[in-house]
């Protein structure tokens, strides 16, 4: 009986080692975390600069642990000063499946669902239009750790972007052959040339918003298969 009580503790005490070492988040500070976020983004598109405002944001909608798109993002100025609107992709999967490359590159590999034409999707694609949105320059992102999931611990991760994309009717780049937009100055650099925020402001500065296309937040297998349980 004693031993069979000791290996109990010594199971549960397993347990809690485990669900310890799964149940951390990276921080908005941690340099590792920002440099993945920004690589990961720059990877797929021109220059993105961190912004820790953006990040901020991002890291109390997150902790909200809230399956929808933060309401401030309807207001001018209302979730972010120093932006009249910022864009937001959302990420929702289980907590041990969560890197920032593994759900930044499942929001870039929407782009096959993308029509660049006629500006639509066949699928869910709004996360990979805002990822590349070619006048977006800041972006911060926060993930944070969710247990109202169906009783699994779940990572919510949400990247802000600034200014922001998906505006209705709006070509998310400029379509053509790598760099011939790059000003005397720029360097090409893997097909991309460094962003010039002064070009941006200065020719975008009246920038209204005409609607945005819609976005849908990511589920992965795990995460619908929780939630569907949760519904029945």
């Amino acid at each position: 009986m004693a031993l069979r009580m000791k290996l109990r503790c010594l199971w549960i005490f397993g347990l809690c080692l485990a669900a310890s070492k799964f149940s951390k988040v990276p921080s908005i500070k941690d340099p590792q975390f920002i440099q993945q976020c920004v690589a990961l983004h720059n990877e797929f598109r021109g220059k993105v600069d961190w912004d820790h405002g953006l990040a901020k944001v991002a890291e109390a909608w997150a902790k909200q642990c809230r399956f929808e798109h933060n309401k401030c993002l309807k207001i001018p100025y209302q979730c972010y000063r120093d932006f009249a609107h910022i864009g937001e992709n959302l990420w929702l999967g289980g907590l041990a499946l969560f890197t920032p490359k593994y759900a930044i590159t499942k929001w870039y590999n929407e782009s096959q669902h993308f029509d660049f034409n006629n500006l639509s999707c066949s699928n869910i694609c709004g996360h990979y239009t805002q990822v590349v949105w070619a006048n977006s320059y800041k972006v911060g992102c926060a993930a944070a750790s969710c247990a109202n999931f169906g009783g699994a611990t779940f990572a919510m991760f949400v990247c802000n972007y600034g200014p922001g994309g998906n505006f209705k009717n709006d070509l998310p780049y400029t379509q053509g052959p790598p760099c011939t937009m790059c000003s005397t100055e720029e360097r090409c650099v893997n097909k991309l040339c460094p962003f010039n925020c002064s070009i941006l402001l200065t020719e975008r500065k009246d920038l209204k918003p005409t609607g945005k296309a819609p976005q849908q937040i990511v589920y992965n297998v795990l995460s619908l298969g929780f939630i569907l349980l949760r519904a029945i």
